[in-house]
C-alpha cells in the first residue's frame, strides 16, 4: 500500500496540467500515487493523461461525466488507497518536498489535517502574495469563528489529511459546490490537531476564472452555511441551501474585472509595474467600476 494518495481534479487544463503533474512525480518522497479525476474535459486531457499513465504507473486516471469539482474530489478520495490523501489542483506546482514536509507532520500522532505555506502568482507568473498560518490558531478559527473572520489553510490544493479521519468525519459533501473544503475541514478540526508547515511548498496560480475569484457570493454563502451547520443547525435545511448555491450560467464581466483589480492591487502593493497592465484589463471589462479609476489615480 502507498503512503499518501494525491487527488486532483481537472477539467479541460490540457495548458496547464504537464507542468501540474510533472511538479508532482518531482517529489523527494517516492511513496505516493496520483489519482486524476477528469470531470468530463472535453480538450486535450484525455490524450495527455493517458500518455503520463502510460510511463508512469504511480499515476491513475478516473473519467466522469462532468460534475463539477466536488464531485470529482469524492470520487478522487473513494480511489484512494494511501494512509493519507494530498490534495492539488491542475495549474499548481508542488516544490520537491511539499509531500515529505507534510508527511513528517503526521508523527504527532494528533494531527489530522496538514497544509504549507503557499505563493501565489498571476496569470503571467507574476509575484502575487504568499500566505502562510499557524496550525492552532486555524483550528481554533475554524471551530469558533464566524465568518467574517474564519480562517482556512493556505491553499485548498496544499492540504493533506489522514484518510481514515477524512472517512471519520463523513468526507466532501456532495451539497457543497463552493467551500467544500472549509466545511470538511471544520469536522477534520473537531477530530485533531492542525498542522501547517513554515516552508514555502506549495505554488497556486490565480487566474481570473477562478472559482474564487468568479463566484465570491456564492463562496461566502456557502461558508456561511458551513459554519451554521458547525454551530449546531438544522442539517437537512442547511445541506438543501447548499445544494441550492450553484454557479450562474452567466458571469458576467464585472466578476472578471473585480479579478483582474485585485491582482493589479497586489502588484502595485509589491512595486510590480505589471499592475497598470491587468488593472486596463479590468477597467475595459467593467469601465464604470470607481475603485478601479480611483487606484489608477493614486500616486503612491
Amino acid at each position: 500500500m502507498v503512503s499518501i494518495s494525491v487527488v486532483m481534479p481537472v477539467y479541460n487544463g490540457e495548458a496547464t496540467l504537464a507542468a501540474t503533474i510533472e511538479s508532482v512525480l518531482s517529489q523527494s518522497l517516492p511513496d505516493f500515487e496520483l489519482i486524476v479525476v477528469d470531470d468530463g474535459s472535453t480538450d486535450a486531457t484525455p490524450s495527455l493523461l493517458a500518455a503520463y499513465t502510460a510511463k508512469d504507473a504511480r499515476i491513475r486516471t478516473v473519467r466522469q461525466e462532468n460534475a463539477g469539482i466536488t464531485a470529482a474530489l469524492i470520487r478522487g478520495c473513494a480511489e484512494a488507497a494511501g494512509e493519507f490523501i494530498a490534495r492539488h489542483d491542475c495549474g499548481d506546482r508542488s516544490r520537491p518536498l511539499r509531500l515529505a514536509a507534510e508527511r513528517s507532520l503526521f508523527d504527532d500522532q494528533g494531527v489530522v489535517l496538514a497544509g504549507c505555506t503557499t505563493i501565489f502568482f498571476a496569470p503571467e507568473g507574476e509575484t502575487l502574495y504568499t500566505a502562510g498560518a499557524e496550525g492552532d490558531k486555524i483550528r481554533d478559527s475554524l471551530l469558533h469563528d464566524p465568518v467574517e473572520t474564519i480562517r482556512s489553510l493556505p491553499h485548498h490544493g496544499s492540504a493533506m489529511f489522514r484518510r481514515n479521519a477524512y472517512e471519520k468525519a463523513g468526507g466532501y459533501r456532495m451539497e457543497f459546490y463552493f467551500a467544500q473544503d472549509l466545511d470538511l475541514w471544520i469536522r477534520l478540526a473537531r477530530n485533531g490537531s492542525v498542522a501547517i508547515t513554515r516552508e514555502t511548498l506549495y505554488e497556486a496560480g490565480s487566474g481570473t476564472g477562478a472559482i474564487s475569484s468568479r463566484h465570491r457570493p456564492e463562496q461566502v454563502a456557502s461558508a456561511g452555511i458551513a459554519i451554521a451547520l458547525r454551530d449546531g443547525g438544522d442539517e437537512t435545511q442547511l445541506l438543501a441551501r447548499a445544494a441550492a448555491i450553484r454557479p450562474r450560467r452567466k458571469h458576467g464581466r464585472g466578476a472578471e474585472a473585480r479579478a483582474l483589480y485585485f491582482i493589479a492591487s497586489c502588484l502595485r502593493r509589491n512595486g510590480d509595474p505589471a499592475w497598470r497592465r491587468y488593472l486596463r484589463q479590468s477597467l475595459q471589462h467593467d469601465p464604470l467600476q470607481l475603485r478601479g479609476w480611483l487606484l489608477a489615480m493614486r500616486r503612491k
